[in-house]
Order: C-alpha cells, then structure tokens, then sequence
C-alpha cells in the first residue's frame, strides 16, 4: 500500500519507517525542509536505538522517501495518517490541537480518490469527528474516512514496540476504513497481535486512560517509597510483593524521581482537562498530576539533605533525560532538580551519553565528556537516569575521584549492602541510608 506520514518527529519517523519495512510504500513528509533534506543523507533528527539502521535499510530498498511536498506525496495514497505534535496548550493545559487540524485542511486540499485519513497523534476525545467536519468543509465532494490509530510507543523501546506491539487500537466507522486499516497492519497478524477494532472516541480514551493509569502506578510507587522510607522499609520488596499479584503487574511500579517524557506529563493533564470540560471531573488524575509534580522538588530536598546543604558544594550528575536510551528532556525531573541546587547555590558537573545537546538548551552548567570526569572532585555524586553504563561503576575509583564518598541514587540501580561494604554513604529512594 502506498501510505503518506504527515509529520517526522518521534512518532511519525517511527511510524513511518517501520511501517515500510512491513512493505509498505512509504511517504514521510514534514514541512521543516532542513529535517527533511537531512533524512535523505541519512541523518537522524532524534536518538531511538535501530532506527537509523531501520530508516538506511528501507531508504535503501525504494519503500521509505521523504517530502516537504504533500501533494505530490499524496498521488495515488491509500491511507494518510497525522503524525504532529499536541503539545500542552499555554494557559490552560489543554492539548493543541492547531497542527492536526492544519494537517486536516492541507490533507482535504490534496485528497484524489478513496482515501483513510488516520490520526496517530495523541489527541483528546472528538478531535477525529473534527477533522472529519474540517475535511468536509473544504471538500463537500472527497471520498475518505477518519480512523484513530493512538501509538503506544516507549522511547527507548520504539521499534521492537512497533514490530511486537501489546495491541494495535483502531477506531472508525465504516467497513471499508476497517479492511484498508487490516491490510496496513496484516504484517502483526502472523504474530497473533491483538487488534482491537472500535469507534474513535473509544480509540481515543484508551490512549489517553492507558497513559495516565501508568503514570498512577509510577506516582502510587513513589508515595509508598516516601513511606519505606520513614518506617525503615524496602520499597524494592515491597513493588515485588505487589507485583507478583496478577492483577497488578510489576511493571511501572519503580520508585523514582517522577515520570517525564513527552507523554505521561501532557497526556494526564490534556485527560484532565477534557474530563473537567465534560463535566466528569476525576479526582485520581488530579492527585497523580500534583504529586507528580510535587516528587520532583521533594527529591531536590532530598539530595540537599544528603549533601548537608549544598551551598557551595560541587555536585556531579549522571543521567539528564527522563529515562535511558533516548535524548528526549521534555518534562525530565533534571529541568526542576538540576535548578533547585543551583539555587541553593551548588556547582553542577553533569554528563549524559545521549541528552547534552537537549539539555544545553535548558540550563548552564559545567558539561563534562564522560562519566568519570564527571566525577573528578566533586563532593558527592548524583544518578538521576538509569543509563547502563552507570550500572557497573568501579566504585574504588569512584571513591577516589570524589571529595567525599557520597551517592545519591535516584533510579536504585544499587543494592545497599554492596555500597555499605564499599565505604559509601549511600542513600536511595524508599530504602534505608547506609553508612
């Protein structure tokens, strides 16, 4: 099928790029020509793992081209699909929902013959029944149906995601729209994937209800460390105890320092404001999206505690992005953590293998090229992202390199006694300090 991807960021390159390699013919246009013109030498414009070997491959074989020209990309599409941002509106929280609808209009302009329009964008309830109205309006005479198809894709994770998903969600209101929408997914069938058929307003709550019931399981995981740890509990034993319940699940029950990314953050705040809007106000979302908030101060205070104040202290960081394998910063717990300190009047070393170019952008502090450098004098040492190369550091040099044998670790990639028998003062999260 010859399928057209409006939008090249995380998603729609994603989107794109895998969906060619089932063999599909696919179109990925975007109107940021530098990006663009980038992709065609091979240029990734977003770290994910596999996807610049998965882009060459596909690029290579004729099914994956790139366009800042959407009607020449649309000749003979079968299926568009919106793949643009929705970030959260200014003032009010609500998604913005100005680019899907602008794609909605420049679609209607094009449209020749029978085709799905499919919105991959993470949108609020209604907001397919407005593109529709949006396409009508320009084009009374087009022939088309609207489909949501939500993507449920971790960074970090994307491609294999993409490949061995949970469950592929499609809503949409006809016959036709539906076996245009099998086909584009026939590939998952050989491997048994779930697709669930449904409306669109249904397709769209279940994006939004699936991120925000995770981010409940991240925040209800931090409150019960906070309690770990002023009763001398192991908040580790205690998410294995819970999880080994079926009908909880171990995944996301990982204390930490809050949940960031580009989507729990604005997703569980746009659901919010769309129930406060229909008038079936929720107060969970509510309490998720302040304690969340919230968790990110408490862990500045945390790590001032550690250190005895701050104040004039140096401070080496490991870990800026929201989570591992990824270069994304959007809402990480670094932008309010790394601030705080500095505040109380810290110096900040930091280094990150993917997020410095991200990060740069956000605040001042002294960039390091590597993870010992990082260390080299500092009064104590600070994991805020879990990445695997911090997973295995050679303590004894660690130790050496530090003014003070101190490690806050707010990912718990270490065990307590392992430190203790290290000669660290060792503090976690939900867990007891040692040494």
């Amino acid at each position: 099928m010859r399928i057209v991807m409006i939008g090249s960021g995380y998603v729609g390159l994603v989107s794109g790029a895998c969906l060619s390699e089932f063999g599909h013919d696919v179109v990925c246009v975007d109107t940021d020509i530098a990006k663009i013109e980038g992709l065609k030498v091979g240029k990734i414009p977003i770290y994910e793992p596999g996807l610049d070997e998965v882009v060459a491959a596909n690029v290579k074989s004729g099914r994956l081209s790139f366009e800042t020209d959407l009607k020449a990309a649309m000749e003979a599409a079968e299926a568009v699909f919106i793949a643009v941002g929705t970030p959260s509106r200014r003032g009010d929280g609500h998604a913005d929902l100005s680019y899907v609808f602008a794609a909605a209009e420049e679609i209607a302009h094009n449209l020749k013959g029978y085709t799905v329009v499919v919105t991959k964008s993470t949108v609020p309830v209604g907001t397919n029944k407005k593109v529709a109205e949006i396409i009508k309006k320009v084009r009374p005479d087009a022939d088309f149906d609207v489909a949501s198809n939500p993507e449920f894709l971790r960074e970090g994770s994307a491609i294999e995601d993409f490949r061995r998903p949970d469950r592929v969600v499609v809503g949409c209101h006809s016959d036709r729209a539906r076996a245009v929408m099998r086909e584009i997914y026939r590939p998952l069938y050989l491997n048994e994937t779930p697709i669930v058929f449904t409306t669109c307003e249904s397709s769209e709550i279940i994006k939004y209800a699936s991120n925000a019931f995770l981010a409940a399981k991240i925040t209800f995981i931090n409150e019960m460390a906070n309690l770990c740890e002023a009763v001398d509990a192991n908040v580790q034993d205690v998410a294995r105890g819970m999880g080994l319940d079926g009908r909880i699940g171990n995944k996301f029950l990982h204390a930490g320092p809050g949940y960031g990314g580009s989507c729990f953050p604005k997703d569980t705040l746009a659901l919010l404001k769309t129930c406060q809007e229909y008038g079936t106000p929720t107060k969970i979302i509510e309490a998720v999206v302040a304690v969340n908030d919230a968790r990110k101060i408490q862990m500045g205070a945390k790590i001032e505690k550690a250190f005895g104040g701050v104040a004039g202290k140096t401070i080496a960081i490991l870990g800026l992005t929201f989570k591992p394998n990824t270069d994304d910063m959007r809402d990480a717990p670094s932008l309010v953590i790394v601030p705080y300190l500095k505040d109380k009047g810290a110096k900040i070393k930091a280094f990150d293998p993917e997020g410095m170019k991200e990060a740069k952008k956000h605040f001042e502090v002294e960039w390091c090229n590597e993870t010992y450098e990082t260390l080299q004098g500092a009064d104590g040492l600070v994991i805020l992202t879990e990445w695997n190369e911090f997973r295995a550091l050679d303590l004894g040099k660690v130790k050496s390199l530090l003014k003070r044998p101190l490690l806050v670790d707010l990912r718990n990639i270490y065990r307590p006694d392992m430190m203790a028998s290290a000669g660290f003062q060792y503090v976690s999260v939900g867990r007891p300090d040692v040494g």
